[in-house]
């Protein structure tokens, strides 16, 4: 659901830190431009330490960029006025333990300028739907990493904004949480509201982007829509056959480059290979020697570009990056 403005254009966005005595500079991100429609769940991909919360905490005025621009909304960084119809979840979020969640949430209901009534009815929907309902009159200092996440987002969407803006959402949530928290992103699309979230769970993004944003050491790789990030391309093809103990031997040590594996349902021939047209001669020269040798072709399975290969592949992902 694209809009004629942007909700959010980044243009050349870079941040410089300047560290230690000898004040050697160190560029966090560098160059970074993309855009955010309004009404689409926008990801932000990348390992960690790869810029991504030092973006949003540019777009969001908690630091300064060095170079470039961004608009939210229609307005520049930090005006007030757009603040007001933005929802933020930083990384680390931060809580007065001694109040019980549903006093935090009034006390962020005060910020947005809500009044008593709307407050109440706020807060108790979404500490429901948010799984915080039992626990909403307990000091925070008894919650669980999960649970003060939870609490974090419905901070967040206290004030019903347009642009939902969160960092790493997922993060201290166990495999049912994770399933909520997705629903809730989702039915935040359906409610008309855009979703900007940075993550370096694939499977996550995999399920809910609209388009995606991959950053890698400071650098922005590429952007848009998965269907067509992803190559069209097959790579990979597993072959499932069977045929005597001979033709098995023999079909091993004639095609020793590729890959033989057993399985319940029979031999697999696994073909992995820069081009599609490699893989389809190999497989094709694999198919004809297990008839001519009297096997039986059971399966051929091709499969195509996942999101983490198209994270390796588009990012450029190299061992090193994975640990930082």
């Amino acid at each position: 659901m694209a809009s004629p403005t942007p909700v959010l254009q980044v243009e050349n966005l870079r941040k410089e830190f300047v560290r230690g005595f000898l004040r050697r500079r160190t560029v966090a991100v560098q160059g970074v431009s993309f855009s955010v429609e309004a009404g689409e769940v926008f990801g932000f991909l990348g390992p960690n330490g790869a810029g991504k919360t030092t973006t949003m905490k540019m777009l969001m005025g908690l630091i300064h960029p060095s170079a470039g621009s961004a608009t939210i909304l229609g307005a520049r960084i930090g005006d007030l006025e757009a603040k007001r119809r933005i929802g933020y979840l930083p990384e680390n979020p931060y809580f007065y333990d001694y109040l019980s969640a549903e006093e935090y949430l009034h006390m962020v209901g005060r910020i947005y300028g809500l009044d008593r009534a709307q407050r109440h009815e706020r807060a108790g929907e979404l500490l429901e739907r948010l799984g915080l309902g039992m626990a909403s009159k307990r000091a925070m200092r008894s919650y669980s990493k999960g649970m003060l996440q939870r609490v974090g987002l419905a901070q967040a969407l206290m004030g019903d904004p347009e642009l939902v803006v969160l960092d790493e959402p997922m993060s201290g949530l166990d495999p049912i949480g994770r399933r909520e928290i997705r629903e809730l992103m989702l039915d935040l699309r359906a409610a008309g509201k855009t979703v900007f979230f940075s993550t370096h769970i694939l499977s996550d993004a995999n399920l809910l982007c609209d388009r995606v944003g991959i950053i890698v050491k400071g650098e922005l790789r590429d952007v848009g829509p998965l269907g067509e990030l992803l190559s069209p391309a097959v790579h990979h093809v597993e072959v499932v056959w069977s045929g005597s103990e001979e033709l098995r031997a023999r079909m091993r040590e004639e095609f020793a480059e590729g890959r033989h594996e057993s399985s319940s349902e029979g031999e697999v021939f696994v073909v992995d290979a820069e081009t599609s047209e490699v893989v389809q001669a190999e497989v094709d020269r694999f198919v004809a020697a297990v008839a001519g040798g009297g096997g039986s072709l059971l399966q051929v399975n091709p499969r195509r570009e996942t999101l983490e290969e198209l994270f390796v592949r588009d990012a450029g992902l190299r061992p090193e990056d994975q640990r930082s």
